[in-house]
């Protein structure tokens, strides 16, 4: 059975807004809500996928000529430290989310991403302005960052907070989806760029427009978020005695136990995300010598099958539950990677599309069930501040460094299977701090 939310909009009392569900609402509005979800959501990864599959040639136009692998490094040394940045914005606009309401804060993290990454498709080189483009170009990933660590656990508790509470893994899989397409379409447009025009063009001015794209379609999320109501679970509590705003420290303390246990899962959604999804290409490209066409053409097939996977492994949690799906996650990564390393180390395409598959699964379990429980885990009063911070110290901790330690491993071991094994003591780790978690499946949102 489903209500329309836009009956809370006419109700004159607190106490009916109180009383009645918000756990489902009509299937128009939920629609409205998943799109508006999805392409904030799609905007934010979009850079992040640009920039590693453009590690190459930025590491080329930012720093000094002279060591390849010393001027990639720099380039994945400046895409982690954006990253320190994310729980910053985590808990400034998790905390204004949790007052204000998810629709306001969800607006301007969009805007706000999209003129940083803009911004990057405008900055002069190392050869035009010397130092000063680094530096410029680590300011602008750290406005990314910041607004970043507002964005995804805010879409997250958006969507789950519209769902119906039965099928809240089939809806919030679709916000998963929208970063993996997100990194589908940059690859795509990398790959299709790479063949259409020449590589003097592409490095002269090619580079910078994917990073141009950003500013229209941060404006057209814009305008879809705008458009939409405040979430039901948050009208409630505003009816109930209105959001307070909750201190930091009091959210760490009530919810600590729970907070450390699902960072430690979330560990290995990070890494094997950044794995997948930013280090992979250059994987195929440094280590199995693979053509820059072949590298990405891989990395498009492997990423569209993942957003096509998201949608079936959000059913099979709402099936299994969250705690049988966390054990699926970890073994899943802990069974292929060594596979999908050794695949896509080979330099061919059939292998390599195999490799990418394979590292995609893994991924794609632990992103979905992590979009869930960041919203099932928490109440609706702190719901965006607790799980924004676990969300981004995690990712800032596993994620961002994904790609620089991967470097590092393989160049300190001499082993391109080094990250291979890292990825397997994460797994480890993951699976005991996903297995001390409650199961969510079902539950009451505001409870």
């Amino acid at each position: 059975m489903y209500i329309n939310i836009n009956a809370y909009q006419n109700n004159s009392t607190n106490e009916a807004l109180v009383s009645a569900p918000f756990d489902v609402v009509d299937k128009a509005t939920l629609q409205r809500v998943l799109a508006a979800s999805a392409i904030g959501n799609f905007v934010e990864w979009f850079d992040f996928a640009i920039y590693g599959f453009m590690a190459v040639i930025i590491a080329q136009h930012f720093f000094p000529t002279g060591d390849p692998s010393v001027a990639l490094m720099q380039t994945f040394a400046v895409f982690a430290v954006s990253f320190a940045l994310r729980p910053l914005g985590g808990i400034y606009f998790g905390s204004l989310g949790d007052r204000i309401g998810r629709k306001k804060v969800l607006a301007f993290t969009i805007i706000l991403m999209a003129s940083a990454t803009a911004m990057i498709g405008v900055l002069p080189t190392y050869d035009s302005i010397g130092l000063a483009a680094p530096l410029l170009l680590i300011f602008a990933r750290c406005i990314q960052g910041f607004s970043a660590g507002g964005e995804y656990a805010g879409a997250c508790a958006f969507v789950m907070e519209h769902s119906p509470r039965n099928k809240r893994g089939r809806y919030g899989s679709f916000v998963p989806v929208s970063t993996f397409a997100a990194f589908a379409s940059a690859a795509l447009l990398s790959l299709l760029m790479n063949e259409s025009i020449s590589e003097q063009n592409m490095q002269d001015w090619g580079w910078r427009v994917p990073f141009l794209l950003a500013a229209p379609l941060g404006l057209i999320g814009l305008y879809i978020r705008i458009k939409l109501d405040e979430s039901p679970a948050f009208k409630v509590l505003k009816a109930k005695n209105g959001p307070e705003c909750v201190p930091l420290r009091s959210v760490i303390s009530q919810h600590r136990t729970r907070m450390i246990c699902l960072m430690a899962f979330i560990s290995a959604t990070a890494l094997s995300f950044y794995m997948f999804t930013s280090y992979f290409s250059t994987y195929m490209q440094t280590v199995g010598g693979a053509p820059r066409s072949t590298a990405l053409l891989a990395s498009l097939i492997a990423l569209v099958f993942a957003a096509a996977l998201c949608p079936i492994i959000g059913r099979y949690t709402d099936w299994i539950g969250r705690k049988n799906t966390i054990i699926t996650a970890c073994t899943t990564l802990i069974l292929t990677v060594f596979p999908a390393y050794y695949l896509a180390g080979s330099g061919t395409l059939g292998y390599s599309i195999l490799g990418a598959g394979l590292m995609a699964i893994g991924a794609v379990i632990c992103s979905v069930v992590t979009a869930i429980l960041l919203s099932e885990l928490f109440p609706t009063e702190v719901r965006y501040t607790a799980s924004a911070l676990c969300y981004n110290v995690s990712y800032t901790i596993f994620g961002g460094t994904a790609p620089l330690i991967a470097t590092w491993l393989i160049s300190i071991t001499d082993s391109n299977l080094a990250p291979a094994w890292y990825l397997i003591i994460i797994a480890i780790v993951a699976l005991i701090g996903g297995l001390t978690l409650p199961e969510t499946n079902g539950c009451s949102l505001d409870e």
